[in-house]
């Protein structure tokens, strides 16, 4: 059942998922604030610890929260609900955050409302945006890869996802390969930056419909990098910017080749990309190209709400307030929550 809102709706929103403690405080529409704390401990395992990432969110939670009520000048008694991440994530770190969160609700004697991450990352384009749906979003994380068709805020359906590896996760194996550090995307991305994108060609996934696959190429990238090596000990040094330069081209196309099907199937006029990937420069640059091909308006979140941030729990959860979709307390989180499927 719908509510009358005739004030602002002021929401405190947590986000936990991985390995960034994040905490927005919204107003409307409005980011007041959207901090995030990150973790460095796992640069030196070259990818997430899920235990170190728990023990590292409980550290990071109390003053992040408190930082975020100061910056926002909110009160807390000013808050009308509290927001946190259900899932999908790691099970230890959507612990801490919902935890949190229920506790801040019950003392607060104010609503609690659950998101979905991934719904999250769709909706950060709505952040300083009024889009037009329906909307094509490819949404390119860490831990996921799909394609969604967005009929309005609250319909968001999978038409395609990957059926192994994500392209975030292809980034990030590609880059330990290569020896650099976690984590792998902006690495390479900054590695390739004065590459030759066209140096080296690997094989595109063979795929129907909409899904991805990426465990081929990150096969096919590890045996030209062992091929090379075997009579060139350096040439992962001495080619380093033409390898990350080729492996980023190769994602990216994988990426904007599908999207570019979606376009068509669904005959959309407005297209988004959004999660982690989505703050790659060249990534973006190929988004605007689809636009300008087929004449679309293509929504692309700013970099900040690329990334796991609260800002897109806090853009998500104002409009289940508006329709009043409150949580439970007694509700559990969910490490693989998933959207609904589609039938293609």
């Amino acid at each position: 059942m719908s509510i009358k809102v005739n004030k602002d709706i002021i929401i405190l929103a947590i986000e936990s998922s991985c390995d960034d403690t994040s905490v927005a405080i919204s107003k409307n529409k409005e980011i007041l604030v959207n901090i995030v704390a990150n973790q460095k401990v796992h640069k030196e395992y070259g990818g997430v610890v899920p235990e170190l990432a728990s023990r590292e969110h409980q550290k990071n939670i109390v003053p992040t929260i408190s930082l975020a009520i100061k910056m926002s000048k909110i009160s807390k008694d000013q808050i009308d609900a509290i927001a946190f991440t259900r899932g999908p994530g790691l099970m230890g770190s959507l612990l801490v955050g919902a935890s949190f969160a229920k506790s801040l609700s019950i003392s607060l004697k104010k609503p609690l409302i659950e998101i979905n991450h991934m719904e999250a990352h769709v909706l950060a384009n709505c952040i300083d945006e009024d889009p037009v749906f329906p909307f094509i979003c490819l949404t390119v994380s860490g831990g996921h890869t799909q394609i969604v068709r967005v009929e309005n805020v609250n319909q968001i359906e999978v038409i395609g996802e990957t059926i192994d590896d994500s392209a975030g996760e292809t980034f990030d194996k590609c880059a330990k390969m290569l020896g650099l550090n976690y984590p792998g995307g902006p690495e390479i991305e900054k590695n390739s930056k004065h590459g030759n994108h066209l140096a080296f060609s690997f094989t595109h996934p063979k795929v129907d419909g909409l899904n991805f696959s990426f465990s081929g190429l990150k096969t096919n990238f590890m045996r030209l990098i062992q091929n090379k090596s075997i009579n060139n000990p350096s040439f992962i040094q001495h080619r380093l910017s033409d390898l990350c330069a080729s492996i980023q081209y190769t994602i990216i196309q994988i990426l904007t080749n599908k999207l570019d099907l979606a376009i068509r199937k669904y005959n959309v006029k407005n297209i988004a990309i959004s999660g982690g990937v989505a703050a790659n420069q060249e990534f973006r640059k190929a988004i605007i190209s689809l636009e300008k091909k087929y004449n679309t308006k293509a929504l692309i979140p700013k970099k900040e709400y690329s990334t796991d941030n609260a800002a897109m729990i806090a853009i998500s959860s104002y409009y289940k307030y508006r329709t009043s979709q409150f949580t439970k307390t007694s509700i559990n989180v969910d490490p693989r929550y998933k959207l609904k499927q589609y039938d293609q």
